[in-house]
C-alpha cells in the first residue's frame, strides 16, 4: 500500500527506518514502538487489523528492522491459493508427488531459509494443515510433499490476518497449540477511523503520487472536501482512501481536486459530515504540507534528524526535510532572548514563520 511504501533496511541512519511511513498519529506511533522492539528478535509475529490497514508492509518493517534483512522477504497469501494446492505452495513437493507434479517445487518455507516467511491471512489455513505449520515452527523442519527427507530451516514467521482467531479457536476451527505459537507477539493495526490525524497527510500524499502519475497538478482542496474525507468511517481504510483519492484526481478540473465520496444516500456506509466554517479558505497543498510539517516540527520540539526526529516521523530524509521547511519559508519561533534562529540539529532555517491556516 502506498500510505507505507518502503521501509529502511540494514545500517541506513536512524531517521529513515520508517521512511514513507505517512502519519504521527499516537495510534501510528504506538504501533511502530512496538516494531521497533520486536524486530531485532526472531520471535513469531501475529498481525492484527481490518482489511487494507497495511499489515504485510508493518510485516515487512519488521523484516527490514531485523537482522535478517539482507536476506529474501517471502510473502504468501493463504487465502489466494486452493487447499489442495497449499500444502505445496509451503513445503514444496517433488517430481510425481501428485498428478500434474511434473518437476519438483521448492516451498516457501525453504525459499525464506534464513530469512522472514510473511503468511497473510493465516485464520484461512486448513485443519489438515495446521498440524504440520505448528510442526515447521517449534522444530524448524519440514518434508516435502512426495518425500521422506526432513529438511532444517531457519525462518522467522510473521502472520496476519483480519479474523478473530481467538472466536475460531473457541469453535474448533483453529487449533489452540498453532494459535499460541503464532500468537508470541501481537501487533494491532488500528483502522483509519481511529487516527484521523493521519489522514490530512495521507491526503497529501496520495494526491502527490497519483499527480504525477497522470500528469495533473492538483493546487487546491476545498475545506468541504477535506471535511468530508476527515469525518468518513472508512471501512476500507488507507486503501479504500488510496483508491478513491485516484478517483478524485481523475475527476479534477482546475487544479481543484472533488470530493470524491457518494452523495447522501447513495452510500452503504453512512457519512456523519463535519460542516467546515464559512469563512475557512480553501486548503492548498502547499498549506496542508506546511501545516502537517509545523505541527510535527512542534510535536517533537523542532528536532530535525535522529529516529525521533520530524524527518524521520514524516518520512523524509532530513535534507529534503530541511529543503521543503526553506521553500515553504517554515523556521523555529525565535525566543525571548535567544539570538540563534537555528533548529536543534545545529540547521538554520528562513527567519520568517508563515502562520498557518486553521481547518
Amino acid at each position: 500500500m502506498g500510505a507505507f511504501e518502503r521501509f529502511g533496511c540494514g545500517q541506513v541512519s536512524d531517521e529513515r527506518r520508517f521512511e514513507q511511513v505517512i502519519g504521527n498519529s499516537p495510534a501510528l506511533e504506538a504501533v511502530l514502538d512496538q516494531v521497533e522492539r520486536v524486530a531485532p528478535t526472531d520471535s513469531t509475529v501475529l498481525i492484527h487489523g481490518e482489511t487494507g490497514t497495511g499489515k504485510e508492509l508493518i510485516a515487512h518493517a519488521i523484516h527490514n528492522l531485523s537482522s535478517r534483512c539482507g536476506r529474501l522477504f517471502v510473502r504468501l497469501n493463504c487465502a489466494a491459493i486452493p487447499l489442495d494446492l497449499l500444502e505445496s505452495e509451503l513445503f514444496g513437493h517433488e517430481k510425481g508427488a501428485f498428478t500434474g507434479a511434473i518437476a519438483q517445487k521448492i516451498g516457501r518455507f525453504e525459499l525464506a531459509d534464513k530469512g522472514t516467511l510473511f503468511l497473510d491471512e493465516i485464520g484461512d489455513i486448513p485443519a489438515a494443515l495446521q498440524p504440520k505449520l505448528l510442526r515447521v515452527l517449534q522444530e524448524q523442519e519440514f518434508e516435502r510433499l512426495g518425500s521422506t527427507r526432513t529438511h532444517q530451516v531457519n525462518v522467522r514467521l510473521v502472520s496476519a490476518t483480519n479474523r478473530d482467531l481467538t472466536e475460531m479457536v473457541n469453535r474448533a476451527e483453529f487449533r489452540s497449540d498453532l494459535y499460541y505459537r503464532l500468537n508470541v507477539f501481537p501487533i494491532l493495526l488500528p483502522p483509519l477511523r481511529e487516527r484521523r490525524e493521519d489522514i490530512l497527510a495521507l491526503v497529501s500524499h496520495f494526491v502527490q503520487i497519483f499527480g504525477r502519475r497522470m500528469g495533473r497538478e492538483i493546487e487546491e482542496i476545498p475545506p468541504e472536501t477535506m471535511s468530508a474525507l476527515s469525518s468518513y468511517q472508512w471501512p476500507g481504510n488507507i486503501r479504500e482512501l488510496q483508491n478513491l483519492i485516484e478517483r478524485a484526481v481523475i475527476l479534477s478540473n482546475h487544479g481543484v481536486l472533488p470530493n470524491p465520496l457518494p452523495p447522501d444516500g447513495s452510500q452503504s456506509v453512512p457519512i456523519a459530515f463535519v460542516p467546515a466554517p464559512a469563512a475557512t479558505p480553501a486548503v492548498t497543498l502547499k498549506d496542508s504540507e506546511r501545516t502537517l510539517i509545523t505541527r510535527t516540527l512542534e510535536a517533537v520540539g523542532w528536532v530535525i534528524g535522529g529516529p525521533r526526529g520530524a524527518a524521520a516521523k514524516l518520512g523524509l530524509k532530513r535534507t529534503t526535510l530541511i529543503h521543503k521547511m526553506q521553500k515553504l519559508g517554515i523556521s523555529r519561533p525565535v525566543l525571548r532572548g535567544v539570538s540563534d534562529g537555528t533548529v536543534s540539529d545545529g540547521t538554520r532555517a528562513p527567519k520568517e514563520l508563515h502562520p498557518l491556516p486553521q481547518f
